[in-house]
């Protein structure tokens, strides 16, 4: 984060993070209100009928990739699971929106922490997220990521290895960029040489 937003007399705040538990109700409020079974969902979205249940118990922390896959078979912006208010009220659409990094809550998976953002702007075509990466090694993960669409990175802060299904990798540190298929299984690292977990705003088509 940019050092003009941060007093002398104060640290940098953490952006907020959802409890799982808050998350997977929400998911579970909108697929009743869409009046469809879990087994009806995981055949729309092709997650795992016992991954969605374990979602919406609060029982698993899951991928990003999981949480658009149920989104989208439910046809709303992944950020109505983070925050009501993104629900489209059929209010008049707005010019521009502006959100805090500070103020967006997030959610974390172990590996890495991600905050969707603009979430009230209705009917988006993006899904701009900043993400704090934890993860070091690609073991630490079951599977490359995957989900529809192109995907653009740039660094906020440490160096970020991203390491792809392929074999080929880009590194990438402070200012630098990534664009690249985000179909293509993918994986986020922070390699900073002093072990600093790294930032990232990324930007997601959503198709």
């Amino acid at each position: 984060m940019s050092s003009d937003r941060i007093s002398p007399a104060s640290a940098p705040q953490a952006p907020p993070l959802m409890d799982r538990a808050q998350v997977g109700a929400r998911l579970r409020v909108i697929r009743k209100k869409q009046k469809l079974t879990l087994k009806q969902l995981s055949e729309r979205s092709g997650v795992a009928l016992s991954t969605l249940s374990k979602m919406e118990l609060a029982q698993v922390s899951v991928s990003y990739e999981k949480l658009a896959a149920a989104a989208h078979a439910l046809r709303v912006d992944i950020a109505q699971l983070f925050s009501p208010s993104t629900e489209n009220t059929g209010a008049v659409q707005p010019t521009a929106v502006s959100s805090a990094i500070d103020n967006a809550a997030g959610y974390s998976t172990g590996n890495y922490e991600y905050h969707p953002m603009a979430g009230d702007f209705p009917g988006r075509n993006m899904t701009p997220m900043y993400a704090r990466i934890f993860a070091r090694e690609l073991s630490q993960f079951e599977d490359y990521i995957r989900h529809p669409g192109q995907e653009f990175a740039v660094v906020l802060s440490g160096r970020v290895r991203i390491q792809f299904e392929t074999g080929e990798s880009l590194s990438i540190g402070c200012r630098e960029t990534a664009y690249f298929n985000s179909a293509i299984g993918h994986i986020y690292l922070a390699e900073s040489k002093d072990g600093a977990d790294a930032e990232v705003m990324v930007v997601m088509s959503n198709n």
